[in-house]
């Protein structure tokens, strides 16, 4: 079965540092891209960062500068190192895979919670 699993959020102080990591099982095949986005409280979910096969990454505005996205092919894994965190940054992450000619297959995984205390 296709899946990825998220893990490493946690409560951490304004100005600390997390890394969350997610596996895609090893029935996965194909990968396009993988990344992270994240949904705070009546908020839509948005996409944080995200890595292709050929190596291209994506930070969204808010983010770029403090955090860093990274890949493990061997171990089908991706990393997203988040510095200097602040309140706005709260939220559920979520992994995501795309899979397929184009990414049109999309696999999520449960969500991971980050607070940020200030």
């Amino acid at each position: 079965q296709a899946q990825v699993a998220e893990s490493g959020g946690g409560l951490v102080q304004t100005g600390g540092s997390l890394r969350l990591s997610c596996a895609a099982s090893g029935s996965m095949f194909n990968i396009y891209a993988m990344g992270w986005y994240r949904q705070a409280p009546g908020k839509e979910r948005e996409l944080v960062a995200d890595i292709t096969s050929g190596g291209s990454t994506y930070y969204a505005a808010s983010v770029k500068g403090r955090f860093s996205i990274s890949r493990d092919n061997a171990k089908n894994t991706i990393y997203l190192q988040m510095n200097s965190l602040k309140p706005e940054d709260t939220a559920v992450y979520y992994c995501n895979a795309k899979t397929g000619s184009g990414g049109k297959n999309d696999y999520w995984g449960q969500g991971t919670q980050v607070t940020v205390s200030s």
